[in-house]
C-alpha cells in the first residue's frame, strides 16, 4: 500500500520543484487530485491520480477585492471578524462560493486562499445593512484605512422622533462641530430624503457615529443603509450576496 503523504510534498517530486512552488501550484487552484481541485497543500494523498493544469502558473496571484451587501444583524467589525459574539453571525461568514452573486462580471476565478486572506476594511454597525468591503490587497486597505477621513460614505438612515430646532443644521456643522469618541468629525452633508428618511455622506465613517449624530438632535435610528464607499456603490447588490471589485472600479 502506498504511504499517504502531503499534497504539496507529491506534486514537487512530480514536477522537480521546490515544495514552495508546489504550494504555490495547489494554492492557485491548479491541481487536481483524482479530476477534483484541492487547495490545501497539507492534503494527504496515497494512489490517487495527481494532475497540474496545463494553465498552471507560478506568476503572483492577483490581490482581490470582494465588496458585500451586509445584512443588518450581521456583525462586521475588525475584532469580530472570525466569530460572533455570543453567536451573532459575521459578515465574513457570508464570504462564501454559495453566496456570491451570479451577475458577477469579474471573471475572477475564487479561491478559497480569497476568503482566508481577505479583511475586513470598512466595519459597519451591527444593526445596519449596506455595503462593507473585504481584500487582501495592502493599497486597499491602506487606501481604505489611512485615508478612511478623506473618503466620503454615503448612507441612508430612517429615523423616528421630531428633530430639535435647528437639527439640521447642526447635523450639518454650520454652527457646531462634533466628537465621537473623543474625535472631532469632519463636516458631513446631511439632508431629509423623506418625512423619515435622512441621507448622510459623511467621511471617516465610525459604526455608532450616525446613531450617535441623530441622538444629538432628538432623533432615534430605525434602520441604516450604507449605498456607498468613495466612488464604489452597493448598487443592485442583494443583501447577503457578494462580488469581487472590478478592475476599472476605484474607491
Amino acid at each position: 500500500m502506498t504511504e499517504a503523504v502531503r499534497l504539496a510534498k507529491r506534486l514537487a517530486e512530480m514536477l522537480a520543484c521546490s515544495r514552495r512552488e508546489a504550494e504555490q501550484y495547489i494554492e492557485g487552484g491548479f491541481v487536481t487530485v483524482d479530476g477534483t481541485v484541492v487547495e490545501e497543500p497539507q492534503f494527504r494523498v496515497a494512489g490517487q491520480q495527481v494532475a497540474l493544469s496545463p494553465q498552471a502558473s507560478l506568476l503572483a496571484q492577483t490581490s482581490v477585492t470582494m465588496l458585500l451587501h451586509k445584512p443588518a444583524g450581521c456583525e462586521s467589525r475588525a475584532a469580530a471578524q472570525a466569530s460572533g459574539d455570543a453567536g451573532i453571525p459575521t459578515a465574513a461568514q457570508l464570504l462564501t462560493l454559495a453566496n456570491r452573486s451570479p451577475a458577477d462580471r469579474s471573471g475572477i476565478r475564487p479561491l478559497k486562499k480569497h476568503f482566508a486572506a481577505a479583511e475586513l476594511a470598512t466595519p459597519l454597525a451591527t444593526a445596519a445593512s449596506g455595503l462593507v468591503v473585504f481584500t487582501d490587497d495592502w493599497r486597499v486597505l491602506r487606501k481604505l484605512r489611512e485615508d478612511a477621513r478623506l473618503l466620503e460614505h454615503e448612507v441612508v438612515v430612517e429615523v423616528s422622533g421630531a428633530i430639535l430646532p435647528g437639527g439640521l443644521e447642526r447635523l450639518n456643522r454650520i454652527d457646531h462641530g462634533f466628537t465621537y469618541n473623543g474625535v472631532l468629525l469632519p463636516p458631513a452633508k446631511v439632508s431629509w430624503q423623506s418625512e423619515a428618511r435622512l441621507r448622510f455622506a459623511l467621511k471617516g465613517e465610525m459604526p455608532g457615529q450616525i446613531a450617535h449624530l441623530c441622538d444629538s438632535v432628538g432623533l432615534t435610528v430605525q434602520a441604516m443603509k450604507r449605498l456607498r464607499v468613495g466612488r464604489v456603490p452597493l448598487s443592485q447588490l442583494p443583501s447577503g450576496q457578494w462580488r469581487y471589485l472590478l478592475p476599472g472600479e476605484r474607491f
